[in-house]
């Protein structure tokens, strides 16, 4: 038997071989010789790739990635939130762009610094998600590069003042159609068209190029003997603008929507209930314009029939006037901004109270909501809201209800416009001053100049 080694020999044992031998069992550590040397093999340590890190995202946060990358002008390609090395190269560009390391992988800073930037230049040009009643299709808007809408038997329209950018949603029907057929026609009208990019599928297509001076792209969705396109326009001007637009459009594009989706609000009823704010001791009363859109006649119970004299279409305001009527008690309208917390005072649908009329008071919190300063009122209040007052915590007027049906738009959850909106004080002040209704109101309690509007449409 070997002596015994002295602890500094003991110390110089590798840990590998002290582990190896107290696993032994004690005889045979007795009469074990020297122990022999454990193989060992090198793991190497695991490594995920972009792409791997892209996939293990939701499918909402890829699209909204891809779609912030688009605004930005660094990814072109379709908004479907697939995990691609498409995706990984847009993302290294953008992250060049910022002189930053091209690791394929966005780190929270940078994400929000791409968030940040897509939103600007959304607010630039006014995007927002619509759905079109008149032609049933829903689509993205650069409502500010385009605020001129019409329409006509085949589709809806808008253009810029100027005519430098030109959108259109439009639809019809033709027999033995097919996406080939389409496609040939198209590129030879208008007459002069030059087709850059073509692509066309069973049930799609899309066409890119140039119409004389304006850049276009085109795009079609076929169902049975139906087609429904969206058709974009653009100088040269505006292209550097547009491009990033065009591809925010073509993705939120849904020709031919369905269920929960189906573009357009429902059918308006034959009567409906809102709530009107007295303004005036003269008969003014304001409400939301679009709870009085269509009406044969407009009645105030305890006054009688009334006229709408004025409209903001933009704000959604609408002015009626009762007459032969006594002093009415006015509201007083010195209220300020909205900030955060508001009561509302309305009058709910007689189907929710018994038939009754009795004035009613709601709670909301007031958000912002899009780049034009809107205010969005979270929970929605009951039906016969509309026209309702809105009054901040020092019990001051803080602004007008408006409340919209549900609509969807846009391929990412969570675009849906608000149901619930406030045009607040200062906006309805103005309202009132170009239409020379002077706001002098005095009544403190708002049950006194809260009054119910019906709209008969039959």
């Amino acid at each position: 038997m070997q002596p015994a080694k002295s602890p500094l020999m003991r110390s110089l044992i590798p840990a590998t071989l002290i582990l190896a031998a107290t696993a032994l069992p004690a005889a045979a550590q007795s009469h074990a010789a020297r122990p022999k040397p454990v193989a060992t093999v090198a793991v190497p340590p695991a490594t995920e790739t972009p792409l791997d890190t892209l996939k293990a995202l939701s499918q909402g946060a890829r699209e909204a990635i891809q779609s912030d990358l688009a605004w930005v002008g660094k990814y072109n390609g379709l908004i479907n939130g697939e995990a691609s090395e498409r995706l990984v190269t847009a993302i290294k560009t953008f992250q060049t762009s910022r002189k930053s390391k091209p690791t394929g992988v966005l780190n929270p800073q940078e994400r929000e610094q791409l968030a940040a930037s897509a939103k600007k230049l959304q607010a630039n040009v006014g995007w927002k998600l619509i759905g079109d009643p008149g032609t049933g299709m829903r689509t993205g808007l650069p409502s500010k590069l385009v605020p001129q809408q019409g329409g006509d038997a085949n589709g809806t329209h808008w253009r810029s003042p100027s005519g430098a950018v030109e959108i259109s949603l439009t639809r019809r029907k033709q027999a033995d159609v097919t996406t080939a057929k389409l496609a040939s026609q198209l590129r030879a009208e208008p007459a002069g068209r030059k087709v850059t990019y073509s692509t066309v599928k069973p049930d799609f297509l899309v066409l890119s190029g140039v119409d004389g001076r304006m850049n276009f792209y085109l795009r079609g969705q076929l169902r049975g003997d139906e087609v429904r396109f969206l058709t974009i326009r653009y100088d040269d001007a505006s292209k550097a603008t547009m491009e990033p637009v065009v591809i925010a459009m073509s993705s939120a594009f849904n020709a031919f929507p369905s269920g929960a989706q189906a573009v357009g609000p429902p059918p308006r009823k034959s009567v409906e209930y809102a709530s009107g704010v007295i303004v005036s001791g003269k008969g003014f009363i304001l409400t939301d314009r679009q709870s009085v859109e269509g009406c044969k006649s407009i009645v105030v119970p305890g006054h009688g029939n009334a006229d709408k004299v004025a409209e903001n279409k933009t704000h959604d305001l609408a002015l009626l006037r009762v007459y032969g009527t006594r002093e009415l008690a006015a509201l007083a309208l010195d209220g300020a901004a909205a900030k955060a917390d508001v009561t509302l005072t309305g009058i709910a649908d007689p189907r929710s109270q018994g038939g009754g009329a009795a004035v009613s008071n709601a709670r909301a919190s007031v958000t912002p909501s899009g780049s034009n300063g809107g205010l969005a009122l979270t929970p929605v209040p009951g039906l016969g809201f509309s026209g309702a007052a809105a009054f901040d915590a020092g019990g001051r007027f803080a602004g007008i209800v408006q409340l919209r049906p549900v609509q969807y738009a846009g391929p990412v959850a969570g675009n849906s416009a608000p149901q619930a909106m406030l045009a607040p004080a200062d906006l309805v002040r103005d309202f009132l001053k170009s239409n020379e209704v002077a706001t002098d109101g005095a009544a403190k309690d708002v049950k006194t100049a809260m009054v119910r509007v019906i709209c008969v449409r039959k």
